[in-house]
């Protein structure tokens, strides 16, 4: 959703289409994800409240400015890509047959962000999008290391930051991370949730608010 909120905005046309062709790439994501996990046995997160919501606190806000926007493209979106890497070559059969080609247009995903990259200046957005996507992987020794043990990962939390680190052409990722306050199931050390306009479209949109009459 928040990629679709720059579909009108970006400072190119062509970022324009770029950031509308995301966001329906990411909604289809979504879709094959939430699939899955209902095969798997996992129930659909509720929809009553924004802390509900396991988003990282990046994606809580509308982005005003396109740094934020590059940085998530960049970042974010890489980290993501990561964890579906490492489900994909994982023993979950469902995740490694259905995943391949979400992959394949996350492909575009990064190049897009590491484009924007360098012709933007998104030093503090792309630290905090940094500082988030660890946080989200999570930290040493907890979930992520276990399903990598059990080989439903092909991947740990030491080699997702480093190929994350990789991806963004090996740039030092940020040091001193804290954990006291992290959430294992929303992945954040932050409170707070997504804003109430989003919650409200959301809303929305699981109740088919927005169907034409009849549909």
């Amino acid at each position: 959703m928040r990629y679709a909120e720059w579909c009108i905005a970006a400072p190119t046309l062509e970022a324009d289409i770029a950031a509308a062709a995301m966001g329906l790439d990411d909604i289809g994501h979504s879709r094959v994800l939430y699939g899955s996990l209902r095969e798997l046995g996992t129930p659909d997160a509720g929809t009553d409240d924004g802390a509900s919501y396991a988003n990282v606190p990046f994606l809580d806000r509308p982005w005003t400015d396109w740094s934020e926007f590059v940085a998530a493209n960049a970042v974010l979106d890489s980290a993501f890509t990561l964890m579906m890497e490492a489900l994909a070559n994982g023993n979950v059969d469902v995740l490694r047959t259905r995943l391949k080609k979400m992959l394949q247009e996350e492909r575009y995903h990064t190049l897009h962000g590491r484009s924007w990259m360098q012709e933007v200046n998104a030093g503090a957005a792309l630290e905090r999008a940094w500082t988030e996507s660890l946080q989200w992987i999570g930290p040493e020794n907890s979930d992520v290391d276990e399903l990598h043990r059990a080989g439903r990962l092909a991947h740990g939390v030491r080699d997702l930051r480093r190929l994350l680190g990789e991806r963004l052409d090996g740039k030092t990722p940020p040091s001193g991370l804290e954990w006291g306050g992290w959430e294992p199931i929303r992945r954040r050390t932050q409170p707070g949730g997504i804003d109430q306009a989003t919650l409200d479209m959301l809303r929305g949109l699981a109740e088919k608010r927005y169907m034409p009459a009849g549909g």
